[in-house]
């Protein structure tokens, strides 16, 4: 089983609505505006204040806000017809990378962005983006009903130390790589062995053990109600729908951070950016340290720009996925095998719930 060779260096999704918001018309073609899309919600809400304002305001440049569902025929229909609109786009990893591998986004200039890409580590050795954030995908359970609640992913598997069921994100990933870290793959080694036809069989293998335990869920927001209901005894979760259920409606959810799924989204330039040198000026400006950390205040995503954390207030901080204890034990997921190999395994899945 082969890998593609990727035109990108080496190496949680945030789901919006499918609206566009536009610009009048009279602004269409303005030197000193940008259209800017992200994936709307409360994200949009944090990046608006945190980002869009500030920069807009120092820059005197009009940020015209889109909203969007990670489509990418939407970009690969602008940049083959010669007709885009969008001048930054934030795109998931997945997303970026496909689309940076289909030819659809500018190879960034790190010389024009002016910022040192070594502080962005491993994530800004991606040649089509900046990274702007990390979330995580991780088991979360509700500690006034497990006050010992799991403390490594093979606990998930675990059915007699934690009896009842579990809930678990409808996708193969990162199902599959839980498995086998469960069935005892070390972190370092999840993708090579996942890349064999025998490593795949071993993943469903070990999924086989708990699958009449599973309740599936397919938005963020049915993982916390499902430990609040009861329904289950921990669950798969995006990290920040449990800091927002614990802030917001007083619960005491637990976060068990072992092999947290660990993905990035980009700052992203689709190819004929009607304002490239604007385009660039604002990726300058958001992969700042305080921009980053600022952030921070209103949605509980990791800064991905190193020197941003030293910036974070300590309280938030705790909130955090990628400081580095849990960065350390965090699964950091290989968008180039997925990119690669994500339609064979999803196909795979989708059968194996069948059975």
């Amino acid at each position: 089983m082969k890998r593609k060779r990727l035109r990108c260096s080496d190496a949680v999704a945030v789901v919006g609505l499918a609206t566009l918001i536009f610009a009048p018309a009279k602004f269409a073609f303005a030197a000193d505006q940008l259209t800017i899309v992200s994936g709307g919600g409360d994200y949009q809400k944090a990046l608006r204040k945190a980002v869009f304002e500030p920069f807009a305001k120092s820059a005197r440049i009009k940020i015209t806000e889109g909203e969007y569902s990670g489509e990418i025929a939407k970009v690969r229909t602008m940049v083959e017809s010669k007709t885009v609109s969008w001048d930054v786009v934030d795109a998931s990893g997945s997303s970026a990378w496909t689309m940076c591998e289909q030819g659809l986004l500018e190879t960034i200039d790190w010389k024009k962005v002016g910022l040192d890409r070594a502080k962005f580590g491993d994530a800004g050795k991606f040649e089509c983006g900046m990274p702007i954030q990390t979330n995580s995908t991780i088991i979360a359970y509700d500690k006034d009903k497990l006050p010992n609640g799991p403390k490594i992913i093979a606990d998930l598997f675990d059915t007699k130390k934690f009896p009842g069921k579990r809930g678990l994100w409808k996708s193969p990933y990162p199902n599959l790589e839980w498995a086998l870290i469960a069935d005892g793959v070390p972190i370092k080694d999840v993708y090579k062995v996942l890349n064999t036809s025998e490593g795949v069989d071993r993943a469903f293998k070990k999924l086989d053990t708990i699958k009449n335990d599973i309740v599936w869920w397919m938005a963020g927001a049915q993982a916390p109600q499902l430990l609040a209901d009861g329904q289950v005894v921990m669950t798969a979760a995006f990290h920040g729908r449990i800091t927002g259920a614990n802030k917001d409606s007083g619960r005491h959810f637990e976060i068990m951070w072992d092999a947290a799924q660990g993905g990035w989204a980009y700052w992203t330039i689709p190819k004929g950016s009607p304002h490239l040198e604007d385009a660039y000026k604002f990726l300058a400006f958001a992969g700042s340290p305080q921009p980053q950390a600022d952030l921070t205040r209103y949605i509980p995503y990791g800064p991905g720009n190193k020197d941003a954390l030293a910036l974070v207030d300590p309280a938030i901080l705790a909130d955090l996925p990628n400081t580095p204890d849990r960065d350390a034990a965090a699964l950091h997921t290989d968008y180039p095998f997925w990119v690669d190999k994500g339609d064979e395994l999803r196909q795979r899945f989708t059968a194996w719930l069948a059975k």
